[in-house]
């Protein structure tokens, strides 16, 4: 199938199908309740510090004491080398059981990794489990005619912003800016007053693209084409890229990494800080200020196209026992318990909708907490994240985003120059 496509393309097909798969009683290999076996698995949240690896453990615990015949080994790997110590791992003979991959890394995982058809090994608890999952999210894990990956950890991205920073600028904190303009505009009074304006996280440390994507997607354009093409030197590319960069040459966001402005954000010294949900627990922790959030901004005419991110959870174990055991880790971690810790602990959006109206669940959470608000709201509307074509799809992405992302935004370099050489390296690369 062409990788090249669209999440979305083909999702009643596909969701239907998923639903209607496998028809026998339960998992295509049981697994008795005392039986011991042990599994390894791979995940870039797992020992980080703050609310992404807290989250994680307690996952962990939570699955453990539910299944104390299943011993789980977690390895800590960074974002950015999840699929490349997936390849070494496999190329060894010692493949980890379970792998958090991102989607910008999914692609190229199935081509490049024996990857494991989890509707075969769930067997007839299949439809039940992805019962209640947006069909769109269920199909970004589709491979050859299959699910391959469910989702586990989805987030978009998001307007945090510092309502103290905004009263003492002249702002109103009840009026977050809703456009690239009014970010623009309310930065320059935040730095007037003294501080640092604002800051877009498109620079992603893990080599991700879903910033990018959101950026000029909703500047009109995409990165590839519905057709497959490579097109992340388009006009509507330009124009996003360029927004974003005349934040930094106009002294309105700092030219420093994510990582940076996140510290400086939750010292208090930044206004506005767009990135993904998946810190909000992080910032909710830090914070000692009125902490707030708004939608992804639009750019230009158009509404705000955001596209998810996140990651997925693959199988890759060829032992039909710790498969087994690994679905029952996978089927844990994508539930309405797990998906509950993910939600409250570290601050991803849950994978069911309903789960935020369900009083056993998020209810009490969300009536709470309305940081991820927003992004909920903007979830049903989100752009799909794009691949690109091809066994090197990561590849692409980490070259768009070293050699045109970073450059463009954070050091000047000029867009359009820039994403037209890039984009030639890419369709290169990308070759069949």
């Amino acid at each position: 199938m062409n990788r090249s496509r669209t999440m979305l393309a083909g999702i009643v097909a596909v969701a239907m199908g998923a639903l209607s798969a496998c028809s026998s009683a339960g998992p295509s290999t049981s697994l008795a309740s005392d039986q011991p076996v042990t599994i390894t698995f791979s995940s870039y949240n797992y020992g980080t510090p703050g609310a992404a690896g807290a989250g994680t453990q307690a996952l962990l615990d939570a699955f453990a004491a539910e299944h104390p015949n299943i011993t789980v080994q977690p390895q800590s790997v960074p974002t950015a080398d999840v699929l490349t110590k997936a390849k070494t791992d496999v190329a060894a003979g010692n493949a980890p059981d379970v792998v958090q991959i991102g989607y910008s890394k999914l692609a190229e995982a199935f081509q490049t990794l024996p990857v494991r058809s989890l509707q075969d090994i769930a067997g007839g608890e299949w439809a039940a489990h992805v019962d209640g999952i947006n069909p769109s999210l269920v199909q970004t894990g589709e491979n050859k005619g299959s699910i391959a990956a469910l989702p586990y950890t989805i987030s978009v991205p998001t307007l945090f912003y510092n309502a103290d920073l905004f009263r003492a600028a002249g702002l109103d904190p009840d009026a977050p800016p809703t456009t690239i303009d009014a970010v623009r505009q309310d930065a320059q009074a935040i730095v007037q007053a003294g501080h640092q304006g604002a800051y877009f996280g498109i620079v992603d440390s893990g080599k991700s693209d879903y910033l990018t994507q959101s950026v000029i997607d909703s500047a009109g354009g995409a990165v590839v084409s519905d057709s497959g093409d490579v097109t992340v030197a388009s006009d509507a590319a330009v124009r996003g890229l360029t927004a974003v960069q005349a934040l930094t040459t106009a002294g309105l966001q700092p030219a420093v990494g994510v990582e940076d402005a996140v510290a400086a954000f939750s010292s208090g010294n930044l206004g506005m800080l767009v990135v993904s949900t998946a810190v909000a627990g992080s910032l909710q922790k830090a914070a000692k200020f009125d902490l707030r959030s708004s939608a992804f901004p639009s750019f230009g005419a158009g509404t705000a196209k955001p596209t998810f991110s996140g990651a997925g959870l693959i199988v890759l174990s060829d032992d039909p026992v710790k498969q087994a055991a690994a679905w029952q880790l996978v089927k844990f971690l994508t539930s309405a318990e797990g998906n509950t810790i993910v939600t409250k602990q570290i601050g991803y959006l849950p994978l069911r909708a309903g789960l935020a109206d369900d009083p056993a669940y998020l209810k009490d959470y969300f009536a709470a907490n309305h940081l991820l608000l927003p992004a909920m709201k903007q979830l049903a509307d989100v752009s799909p994240y794009r691949f690109f074509p091809g066994s090197k799809a990561n590849q692409a992405v980490v070259l768009l985003q070293d050699n045109a992302v970073e450059p463009i935004v954070l050091r000047g370099a000029d867009p359009r120059q820039t994403l037209t050489d890039v984009a030639a390296r890419i369709r290169e690369l990308t070759a069949p």
